[in-house]
């Protein structure tokens, strides 16, 4: 089985959502951070990616047809090139809105991390992520407003002048079921499109939100 999906697109930017929209239009399983969370044998190719050893993309997301947020999204360049028929779906979301949720979440988790109660694959998986994302995406500053908001603009840059326009989708989750559908050359489904993952849902996995410093 070959990705047919690639989701560039950082956390926080309705990738949740959007794993729980593809499936539910029949591209699924989809990949994303909570796999690896959920499933310990994975962590062992990140921790891999992570350091800058090769891996076999194959066998990274042996039994997904698609992937969207981080970890798989850091390695959009080697998925757009080891499954080149995959369409291109980078989430996106106005800039100081994805900044609000990131430094509320994803941020201030990996700022304390260290002090978390966490089983040890999660903490292994949460010191693979603060490789790729922190230090080689966030130049070591997860919690540098400035920083961030480069990094995140140069990704739809980065992704724009990569992708060839017909194999991309610039996707924001509250643009709803229709032009994903039409990318995606499948029918709208009945329903509304599914909303995931809000700030307390993220805090969930690990036992609350951390209190304000």
């Amino acid at each position: 089985m070959a990705l047919s999906i690639i989701g560039p697109g950082f956390g926080r930017t309705g990738t949740l959502s959007l794993k729980t929209a593809l499936e539910q239009l029949g591209f699924g399983p989809c990949h994303h951070m909570e796999e690896p969370f959920g499933h310990p044998e994975q962590v062992a190719h990140w921790q891999a990616i992570a350091a800058g050893r090769p891996v076999d993309w194959n066998a990274v997301f042996a039994g997904y047809v698609a992937q969207v947020d981080w970890p798989g999204a850091h390695v959009w360049r080697e998925l757009a090139e080891a499954f080149p028929h995959a369409k291109v779906v980078l989430s996106m979301r106005p800039e100081e809105s994805w900044w609000k949720s990131y430094s509320q979440t994803i941020g201030k988790f990996f700022a304390h991390r260290h002090a978390l109660p966490m089983p040890p694959h999660v903490a292994a998986m949460a010191a693979a992520a603060a490789e790729l994302i922190v230090e080689q995406t966030f130049s070591g500053h997860a919690l540098d407003r400035e920083v961030a908001l480069a990094a995140y603009r140069k990704r739809e840059q980065d992704v724009r002048a990569a992708i060839a326009p017909e194999r991309l989708l610039v996707f924001d989750v509250a643009q709803r079921w229709e032009p994903l559908c039409a990318f995606l050359g499948v029918p709208v489904p009945e329903g509304p499109f599914p909303h995931r993952n809000a700030t307390a849902e993220f805090w969930e996995h690990f036992g609350g939100e951390i209190p304000p410093d």
